[in-house]
């Protein structure tokens, strides 16, 4: 027996072990090379059982296609036969005005396209394509071969030119036919369609006579070499060298109107190092830096999210503020406040939070936290306070739907504008106050959790409602002469308490740095540093930014101050959920506001929730003598006393108004109302106080 003859013996065995044999194969004779395998590497299959299966290789789960287009359903087909018909009417409207303009052209490109037709039938009856024969022949000295071509060329054109002059003579004929015996139209129709193709010849590739009606965006398609170019060029990394390549953690993808994937950087490198290299990332990339997009990811500081915009979202306004429909509010529900950087809508919950919005002048600062306003003022059952530091106009109309309200810092006929915020706010501690103390009373069916509910809030039984406080521009008051402690003080009280009694308090501001120096100083960043949900729009430097959006903003990626001076109304959010979006704020001007205000007082009207100011009431102001309560803290033969003993004295006597007061706000008030601030001994030390006699001097 031979070796193949051996070979084939064995596959024989291994086929009938497979439960197959030779007849399976008719027409074939087994031979070793059909056998790929010495022993088998797979279990047979069970008897019965087929042996073939199907693999998917799209690595995508397969759907069906829609029967009726989108646009077509019930629902859509208006709004698309508009849309079609606008874009339509709009292409008409474009080219119709310019036809004259068209039909100009044209005529003057197509006699460039006669010139360029008869060039061409020139060069092509002259026989230029053997031009460079016959000088080669001529430099090897070959005269043979150059009369050849020369009796060639002869020949050829002659026979050419008698060819070009019978298109002409049937050219010059069929023109003349067509004149005398073709109708007009015809003729029309002839003329327009050859100085179309004479037109088309003419006129340059680059120089279209008829230009599209619409603006093509330019997109730059991302795949993972585009993307790791840019980060090599950024120099995040190196393609040749031992560790330091650039990797990825997902596939590129598709995410709304952009592209998604996950970068891994080199190790020793990290986020700050990518938002560090942004601009040249982007440059990489040839996209805008605002097109870019790097957010942090949990799992590895070294990787982050890489989202790249197919245009500029941020230079596409989304319109105007829906509350433009008036219609009734849910403070319990989250507030629409805009579109993030994919499109996608994004809502601020105020309940249980405090909001600041803060950004350089003119960013639409005002306008963010008014959307915010305007919100809660279409809830009637919502109590608002609103108070303005800079006395513009913008919040003036919230005199229509607010219980208390003040603009700007100097004296009016209604009052001093200070005074009304400071009694405002101590009105607001005292509420907070007894808040918890009574919702600590409450019965644990009526209030389960120990907080504020939409029922206790809406039931006027227990006076409770949720309450609005709006500050803007607050650093005005922090700097103030003597006012500015107590209002400071009151102010971190209420962001750091009030929102889990309901009273929500959004503040903004253009000096988020600080203000003052001290005390005052400590607790404006106290203030400041204590909101929940932060909104930053456009800044002058990562700083800055990292003051408004909360420490280790601008190491995680987000920086306000990259933001383009013409983008009104965009900033970044922080603090609503774990995502920090890049949010396109709704606008509602002046007039909005107003036609929204008039809708709320409607509302409160029906409801019966005016209150304070918007009702027409006078809100009495807490008067509290200050003067009478210092005087009856002195005892027999004491000529002065210190601030501290004062402030000690009268939270002693009066627990109920001064219970949080100090040596500084003592002196600020009493200072106030004519009571000079002196040394003072007492057991051989000197401090700051006053005298009985200054006292009772003021109180006249």
């Amino acid at each position: 027996m031979t070796g193949e003859d051996a070979l084939n013996a064995e596959a024989r065995r291994l086929l009938h072990a497979a439960g197959l044999s030779d007849d399976d194969r008719p027409g074939r004779e087994l031979v070793a090379r059909d056998v790929s395998y010495e022993i088998e590497l797979d279990e047979p299959p069970a008897p019965g059982v087929s042996s073939d299966v199907n693999v998917d290789i799209s690595g995508r789960q397969v759907g069906r296609r829609p029967i009726v287009p989108p646009a077509l359903r019930k629902g859509n087909r208006a709004p698309a036969a508009r849309k079609t018909a606008g874009r339509a009417g709009h292409a008409v409207a474009y080219h119709g005005s310019r036809s004259v303009w068209y039909v100009a052209l044209a005529a003057a490109w197509s006699l460039v396209g006669v010139v360029k037709l008869a060039v061409k039938q020139l060069r092509w009856m002259w026989l230029l394509e053997q031009h460079d024969l016959r000088q080669r022949a001529a430099s090897a000295n070959d005269p043979k071969e150059w009369v050849a071509l020369h009796k060639e060329a002869k020949a050829t054109r002659k026979w050419r030119g008698i060819v070009l002059a019978g298109e002409v003579l049937a050219l010059t004929g069929v023109v003349v036919a067509a004149l005398r015996l073709a109708p007009p139209w015809a003729s029309a129709v002839a003329l327009v369609a050859a100085v179309a193709l004479l037109a088309h010849l003419g006129h340059p590739p680059d120089r279209p006579i008829v230009r599209p009606a619409t603006v093509t965006p330019r997109f730059r398609k991302l795949t993972a070499d585009i993307v790791l170019r840019a980060y090599y060029a950024a120099g995040l990394g190196h393609e040749e060298k031992t560790g330091q390549q650039i990797t990825f953690g997902s596939t590129m993808s598709r995410d709304g109107e952009g592209s998604r994937v996950l970068v891994d950087l080199p190790y020793g490198k990290g986020l700050d190092d990518a938002v560090a290299a942004k601009g040249r990332i982007a440059s990489g990339l040839d996209v805008t830096t605002s097109q870019v997009f790097i957010h942090r990811d949990a799992t590895s500081h070294r990787r982050h999210v890489l989202w790249v915009a197919d245009r500029d979202p941020l230079a596409v306004p989304v319109g105007r503020s829906p509350l433009l429909r008036c219609a009734q509010t849910d403070i319990w529900r989250p507030a629409p406040f805009g579109l993030d950087e994919r499109g996608q809508p994004v809502a601020v919950p105020l309940m249980w939070n405090s909001i600041l919005v803060g950004a350089q002048p003119r960013q639409g600062k005002t306008f963010s936290a008014r959307a915010l306003a305007l919100y809660a003022a279409l809830d009637p059952h919502v109590r608002l306070t609103v108070f303005d530091g800079k006395g513009s106009p913008d919040w003036r109309k919230f005199t229509l739907v607010a219980d208390r309200c003040g603009f700007g810092l100097a004296m009016t006929r209604d009052g001093d504008p200070v005074e009304a915020f400071l009694d405002a706010l101590r009105e607001l501690k005292n509420d907070v106050q007894a808040r918890y103390e009574r919702l600590s009373g409450l019965p644990v069916d009526v209030c389960p959790e120990g907080k504020l509910t939409r029922e206790i809030a809406r039931d006027g039984r227990y006076d409770m409602p949720v309450r609005l406080v709006v500050v803007d521009e607050f650093q005005e008051y922090f700097d103030l002469a003597d006012q500015s402690k107590e209002i400071a003080q009151l102010l971190v009280f209420l962001v750091k308490v009030a929102p889990g009694a309901g009273v929500i308090v959004v503040g903004s501001t253009q000096r988020p740095s600080g203000i003052g120096a001290g005390q005052v100083a400590q607790s404006f960043m106290g203030f400041r540093d204590n909101f929940q949900i932060r909104f930053s729009l456009r800044t002058g430097s990562w700083q800055v930014s990292d003051l408004v959006l909360g420490a280790g903003a601008y190491s995680e990626g987000y920086d306000s101050s990259t933001l383009l001076p013409e983008y009104k109304g965009v900033g970044i959010l922080r603090g609503v959920s774990d995502l920090t979006p890049t949010v396109r704020t709704f606008l509602a001007d002046g007039q909005d506001a107003e036609k929204i205000l008039v809708a709320a007082r409607a509302h409160r009207e029906r409801a019966g929730t005016l209150t304070g100011v918007a009702a027409g009431e006078t809100v009495a102001r807490v008067v509290v003598d200050v003067l009478a309560d210092t005087a009856d803290v002195f005892r027999p033969g004491e000529a002065g006393l210190w601030w501290s003993t004062v402030a000690a004295r009268l939270a002693e006597r009066l627990p109920e108004t001064y219970a949080d007061a100090t040596a500084d706000t003592v002196s600020a008030q009493l200072r106030a109302v004519g009571v000079p601030s002196v040394d003072v001994k007492h057991a051989g030390q000197v401090r700051k106080g006053c005298r009985h006699v200054d006292v009772r001097a003021a109180t006249g």
